[in-house]
């Protein structure tokens, strides 16, 4: 049986949720990012028992086919922003449209109606969250973090950064305040 969930945004997700399904009784056949095969077929009690505590972990089942749909383009932009082998080599809207075999129009008028807000604006939230924690980590210049994260240009980074933050790049690097929002709040 497949179950979806929402809010799995990270490899740390996936061991959060198998492990509750298993203490719940289940058989993770298989865990991806917003999406769980089990061996079983789960009655009405045990999907609200499920559901509560995968609620108490930050995660819910998603009961219908547009939440399934945002909630997998969430994981895709995710997916793409944070792990580091994937690079984006088509504009987004083919990349998306590839990978969820719907028309683009279409997945951008459902995201935008459903979460108020762009497609675009979420990728590029998940973009600077990634910029903040790379400067926190103090590891690789501005530069080296345009292009890992495929900026066209440290400038073009800086500008969006500052547009998101409201602060300069350098200036949340000085600060080293934790300005951070947790991936699943974007």
């Amino acid at each position: 049986m497949l179950l979806y969930i929402k809010n799995m945004v990270c490899s740390r997700c996936k061991m959060a949720v198998e492990a509750e399904l298993i203490n719940q009784g289940f058989h993770p056949k298989r865990v991806d990012l917003g999406e769980v095969e089990i061996l079983e077929e789960i009655d009405l009690v045990q999907r609200q028992t499920l559901e509560m505590a995968l609620l108490r972990c930050g995660f819910s089942l998603i009961d219908n086919r547009k939440g399934r749909i945002i909630e997998k383009v969430k994981n895709l932009l995710t997916q793409l922003v944070q792990e580091q082998h994937i690079e984006l080599k088509q504009n987004l809207s083919d990349y998306l449209s590839e990978r969820m075999t719907l028309d683009y129009t279409y997945l951008s008028n459902l995201y935008t109606h459903e979460e108020g807000r762009t497609i675009e604006h979420y990728f590029i939230s998940q973009k600077i969250e990634k910029v903040k924690e790379l400067l926190m980590y103090d590891e690789l210049t501005l530069s080296q973090i345009a292009d890992k994260l495929n900026y066209s240009s440290v400038a073009y980074l800086s500008t969006q950064f500052k547009r998101v933050t409201g602060m300069t790049p350098s200036s949340f690097k000085k600060t080293k305040a934790d300005k951070r929002t947790p991936i699943d709040s974007l």
